[in-house]
């Protein structure tokens, strides 16, 4: 039975790099495993099981206040308060700075192609009147989705952590925000070389159209309004560390909330929009983002059934480097072939984060390399959604020069955050 399992996931891994639809690829194999040895009601309950708790909560919570942060412009704000520091400084930090600002609004941002979206129109206007390469302004906005999301504690990611170690997501981010912020640096450092390299940081003379530049010197930035989609962020530090005892009591989805009623407050916006942006988001965050976890369940209720993940462990548990190589190169491979960070890094951590402490591990670092590493694959990844976004709005052609762009410095994370997470 447990052959016919690998089969039936090998199968499902041959689809996902044919880019078939991952949530019918895991579900169906889920099922069919389930079906395969006579037990389709394993399938039926871990269905049911998974669409419960709090995870939907953070999940849900976290996009709608995007959507309501998106439809309010503050976004915007926050990106042209960025853009203005990036302007006065020397044209050598042009580079760096530019995958530092979109990094820092992807922390609230969680979706990548949704932060590119909110950034690139500013920014990448900004790269390219100073003289960038086309081509590596759609690198350095890719290069900024590489997973600084990863402090976030309400990214869905870290839901999914939380949920297979009972960890709260503020002490799964407070043991590894060290990781990301090497990583980070890391990453930025190698894409700079890339571009000096390459010597497209400048000379290109592509200058701001008189529309562009008119728009970006009119731009009026309102800084509380450009401040305010940070709040949620520090109302969930401040009561998750205790450092504001009333806050304690308060989840990731209070502080989105509150977050999304402050922005609607300070920007003046009718209430009824907000309330429709809200739910629109909310109903995103189940559409685009839990229902992959709800399917990664099923599959993973197949693998269990079929005797196979039992054989895994047992791998695992006499070779323990294997499970550190499995959950960094398994979930970046497949976030590379196939477009998406999501499938292999939430079906990685439901299957063997929860028995990391079988095989000498703890389950919390564990989790977060699964997860950290499909995020800086999927940022070399030329299927994935915001290659395409960036495409556009650099007027970049190929995917694959982009990635090329891009490659190094995710490979360079990968190598640094599997080494880092190997002597934790």
């Amino acid at each position: 039975m447990y052959i016919i399992g690998a089969l039936i996931v090998l199968a499902a891994i041959i689809g996902m790099v044919k880019r078939l639809e991952p949530r019918m690829l895991l579900l169906v194999a889920g099922i069919l495993m389930c079906v395969v040895v006579l037990n389709p009601m394993a399938a039926f309950n871990a269905f049911r099981k998974s669409i419960a708790g709090p995870v939907i909560q953070t999940i849900a919570g976290a996009m709608a206040f995007a959507y309501v942060m998106t439809y309010t412009k503050a976004d915007q704000h926050l990106v042209h308060m960025l853009s203005n520091v990036l302007t006065k400084l020397s044209p050598v930090v042009l580079v760096p700075g530019g995958i530092l600002i979109t990094a820092f609004v992807h922390i609230s941002v969680p979706s990548a192609a949704g932060c590119v979206a909110s950034v690139g129109p500013v920014l990448a206007p900004i790269l390219l009147g100073a003289g960038v390469a086309p081509v590596m302004v759609a690198s350095i906005l890719f290069c900024g989705t590489f997973g600084m999301t990863m402090l976030n504690p309400g990214f869905h990611q870290i839901a999914v952590v939380s949920q297979a170690t009972g960890d709260a997501p503020a002490d799964i981010v407070a043991n590894h925000y060290v990781v990301v912020l090497i990583v980070s640096a890391v990453v930025i450092a190698v894409e700079t070389f890339v571009a000096f390299y390459l010597k497209e940081q400048k000379g290109y003379g592509k200058q701001l159209t008189a529309e562009e530049e008119a728009a970006y010197k009119n731009f009026k930035v309102n800084y509380l309004w450009a401040l305010t989609p940070l709040l949620p962020l520090v109302l969930i530090m401040l009561g998750s560390t205790g450092t504001v005892a009333f806050l304690k009591p308060l989840k990731i989805l209070d502080c989105m909330l509150i977050g999304a009623i402050a922005l609607c407050v300070v920007t003046k916006t009718n209430p009824a929009k907000i309330s429709i942006a809200y739910w629109e988001g909310f109903g995103k965050g189940i559409t685009n983002i839990y229902s992959i976890i709800i399917c990664s369940a099923v599959f993973v209720a197949g693998i269990q059934v079929t005797g196979l993940l039992q054989k895994m462990l047992d791998l695992m548990a006499s070779n323990p480097a294997l499970a550190k190589l499995s959950g960094s190169l398994g979930p970046f491979i497949l976030a590379v072939v196939c477009g998406s960070g999501d499938a292999a890094s939430v079906a990685f951590n439901q299957l063997v984060t929860p028995h990391a402490a079988e095989f000498g591990m703890i389950p919390m670092n564990l989790g977060a390399l699964a997860a950290f590493t499909g995020c800086l694959g999927r940022t070399m990844s030329p299927f994935a959604g915001v290659t395409f976004v960036c495409m556009g709005l650099t007027g970049t052609t190929s995917p694959i020069e982009m990635v090329k762009r891009t490659a190094p410095a995710m490979i360079a994370g990968l190598i640094v955050t599997t080494v880092l997470f190997a002597f934790r």
